[in-house]
């Protein structure tokens, strides 16, 4: 009898989107045709443009692909809209060189050219969104924040163009977090709001769940190691049981059934990682099944080794059916 093929979780950052990785591939080798091929391809897909430029720019950031790109054909608009997410990209390496990724640690000059080059972006490409999601991200970096004023117009621009987008929600969730420039309340009253007034199918119900692990990684490093009193709960009390099954229902039942999305694996990985700390079996088991291998390093990684947890809490949900 053969042996059984022992399973290994995908951390593939691309999700399976195969002609990304492709593309990522080609940034190494410092061209850029393939990100300008690629990104004309992609479309009005905002959720899958989202996921696509934010991949490119992490990728591009150590390197002069984006600046060659957009010195070749200036006025091409994908090639703004990367040049300035790579921008962004590059202030966060530099504020966590200078200290852990906290507000405060890029020089104020510095942040003002990288969201300048994001309002010029969303001047070049008029119907992106990706810009203002860029804004929002970059938000968090300003010491004393972003007037209100300004950060609800950039807010309103992003909605403007695409309603549900995820990541600009989950960027502007972040900035209301005890983090950066908020509270625990005020990120979870965004969250839960959001999630209220989201349609069935709408993959906005699972911000609650990535406030919860927002509350968690901060309380454990503000914690350094000790234990603090009622923690234990955070994952599996009442309201967040209520909030997983909510999610599960509004998000992942009311999805149509179709394979998973790339742009959506990570978010999914939010949420079986909620329902496995919570004990809820039967919605861990199914996320586990519409994910097969595909894992994602956060939330795993604030919780232990993400490839041990992964494997370890999918073959117990597996094993109880």
């Amino acid at each position: 009898m053969a042996a059984r093929r022992r399973f290994t979780p995908d951390f593939d950052p691309a999700h399976g989107d195969r002609p990304l990785s492709d593309t990522l591939h080609d940034i190494v080798i410092g061209r850029w045709q393939g990100i300008r091929d690629l990104l004309g391809d992609t479309g009005s897909d905002w959720a899958l443009r989202t996921h696509r430029v934010r991949l490119l720019a992490h990728a591009a950031a150590g390197s002069s692909t984006a600046e060659s790109w957009q010195a070749a054909e200036p006025a091409s608009p994908d090639a703004a809209v990367l040049r300035a997410a790579t921008e962004v990209v590059r202030v966060f390496h530099r504020a966590i060189a200078a200290g852990a990724g906290q507000a405060g640690g890029v020089e104020r000059a510095r942040l003002d050219a990288t969201v300048r080059a994001c309002l010029a972006a969303a001047t070049a490409h008029p119907a992106d969104p990706m810009p203002w999601v860029s804004l929002l991200t970059v938000a968090r970096l300003y010491e004393d924040g972003v007037p209100r004023r300004e950060l609800r117009r950039w807010w309103d621009e992003m909605r403007r163009r695409d309603p549900d987008n995820l990541e600009g929600h989950v960027q502007l969730l972040r900035y209301h977090s005890a983090r950066w420039h908020g509270t625990h309340g005020r990120m979870y009253d965004f969250a839960r709001d959001a999630a209220g007034a989201s349609p069935p199918g709408s993959p906005l119900p699972v911000l609650v769940q990535i406030a919860r692990v927002e509350e968690y990684r901060h309380v454990a490093a503000s914690a350094q190691g000790r234990p603090v009193r009622g923690f234990d709960q955070h994952w599996k009390h009442e309201l967040a049981i209520v909030e997983i099954r909510r999610t599960w229902q509004r998000w992942v039942l009311g999805r149509p059934d179709a394979p998973v999305e790339p742009e959506e694996v990570g978010q999914l990985n939010y949420l079986v990682h909620a329902a496995c700390y919570a004990g809820l079996t039967t919605e861990a088991r199914g996320l586990f099944q519409l994910l097969g291998p595909r894992a994602a390093l956060v939330p795993w990684s604030y919780t232990g080794d993400p490839a041990e947890q992964f494997t370890r809490w999918r073959a117990q949900v597996s094993a109880t059916s």
